[in-house]
């Protein structure tokens, strides 16, 4: 079916480099009485989840009468930050543009206010978590709005029974389906003796220490839960604090039971480590398990996905939401915030988190009991608790609470997992401290 929309053709022209990003999908076809729409969504990682989104699109554009081209976008080799970057450049392109967490800050002054569309939502689904209104909003105003289809905790995914074997825990106790944690011993003590245990029985726990989002997103819910914090939220640089120095002692502790290759992994290393068999935990969203039940379904079915383990200051959970936004040179605003309006409709977001098999996480308090959680399996229950239904722990981003256009440079340069790296690997401590001291002034700098 032909293309025929002269943004999109402009768009493509002023961006070559991010254009390879489009995954082109066909017009969905409305009577074209209200305009034209067009949208860039997330290339969904889940088979079916992308069908879903359509469907609803189309639902929406036949009732509204629009005429609506949906572009799904890869987030491999950072496609996503590659096509927000181009279109804010060009201020050319979707009307719509869904992007994960530092985003709606980064290009603020861009994105047009969407205060009426978050605050119905609000009204309709619950309130939203801390960590959603740190990255979505500014100065009162609403950049973005939260989106359910991409949105993850990467908490821990454990081996029901190589835990229970190696490490004497039974992960499904601490986690029942259908009931509140019973937790209190899932701490960071009884987490590291339990990374020692299957460490030495031949199934080290697979937390990679790279410079990519898992090893980053695991490096933070660590850090905050001694409430370590780089650069707090005055924008004071707060490195050399004991709760930083607790911190790094922790780390190059647990460092010491990884994989000796961990230091290399990408977000793909621990996925394969779970399926492989080799490992008994993990930091993940359920995408490895999904993966799992297809390709290695005999450690899908030992698969346990539950809270992180509470540290000194806490418990905290590493969450990554994304938003859809609206940019302020979109032609078409009203018909944007008709249909993201309708895209975050209690309806719809059960629908988003059924085709993805639970992957998806709404933001709003209200919406983490949808029964899919309680039945997908194998094991059935396994995702029961991803959703942190009874608010168990804090859910949180790297490199926060810091001033999110500082966070984002903390949080991309890996400040947290190198600095741990360099004491582990036998930098002194104050040298660590110093090195990741000077790093934050210089992104204060710029």
């Amino acid at each position: 079916m032909s293309r025929k929309t002269l943004t999109r053709r402009q768009f493509v022209a002023a961006t070559a480099m991010s254009s390879t990003a489009l995954i082109a999908a066909p017009y969905v076809r409305g009577a074209y009485a209200a305009g034209k729409l067009s949208i860039g969504f997330w290339d969904h990682w889940v088979p079916g989840a992308n069908d879903a989104s359509t469907a609803m699109v189309k639902e929406w554009a036949e009732k509204e009468k629009v005429e609506v081209s949906i572009d799904y976008i890869t987030s491999n080799n950072k496609k996503i930050e590659l096509t927000v970057a181009a279109e804010a450049q060009a201020k050319s392109g979707h009307d719509i543009l869904q992007m994960y967490t530092w985003w709606p800050h980064a290009y603020a002054e861009q994105f047009e206010p969407v205060n009426d569309v978050v605050e119905e939502a609000i009204k309709q689904n619950g309130e939203v978590n801390d960590t959603v209104k740190y990255l979505g909003k500014a100065d009162g105003k609403w950049l973005a709005v939260p989106a359910t289809p991409g949105s993850q905790i990467k908490g821990p995914c454990s081996r029901i029974d190589l835990m229970k074997k190696h490490a004497g825990i039974d992960v499904q106790e601490l986690y029942p389906v259908g009931a509140p944690p019973k937790a209190d011993s899932w701490n960071m003590d009884t987490f590291l003796k339990a990374a020692e245990a299957c460490q030495k029985a031949g199934f080290p726990f697979g937390i990679g220490l790279g410079e990519t989002t898992d090893s980053v997103d695991t490096a933070g819910a660590i850090f905050q839960s001694f409430g370590a914090e780089l650069v707090n939220a005055k924008g004071d640089v707060t490195v050399k604090t004991d709760e930083v120095r607790q911190a790094l002692e922790y780390y190059k502790k647990l460092i010491a039971f990884l994989p000796p290759d961990a230091p290399s992994w990408d977000d793909a290393s621990n996925n394969k480590w779970l399926i492989s068999g080799r490992g008994a935990l993990i930091m993940n969203p359920p995408s490895a398990w999904a993966v799992a039940k297809r390709d290695a379904p005999q450690v899908a079915e030992q698969c346990w996905t539950h809270g992180f383990p509470s540290g000194p200051k806490g418990r905290y959970a590493p969450f990554l939401p994304y938003f859809w936004g609206l940019w302020n040179f979109s032609k078409n605003k009203a018909s944007a915030k008709s249909l993201l309006a309708f895209l975050s409709q209690p309806s719809s977001i059960e629908k988003f988190v059924a085709a993805s098999g639970g992957y998806d996480l709404p933001a709003y308090a209200k919406m983490t009991t949808l029964k899919t959680w309680a039945e997908v399996g194998p094991p059935k229950g396994t995702l029961y608790h991803y959703p942190n239904p009874y608010n168990h722990q804090t859910l949180s981003i790297a490199a926060s609470p810091a001033p999110p256009k500082i966070a984002q440079q903390i949080y991309a340069q890996a400040t947290l997992t190198k600095m741990a790296l360099r004491f582990a690997q036998g930098e002194k401590l104050e040298t660590a401290l110093a090195w990741g001291e000077g790093e934050c002034e210089g992104f204060m700098r710029t």
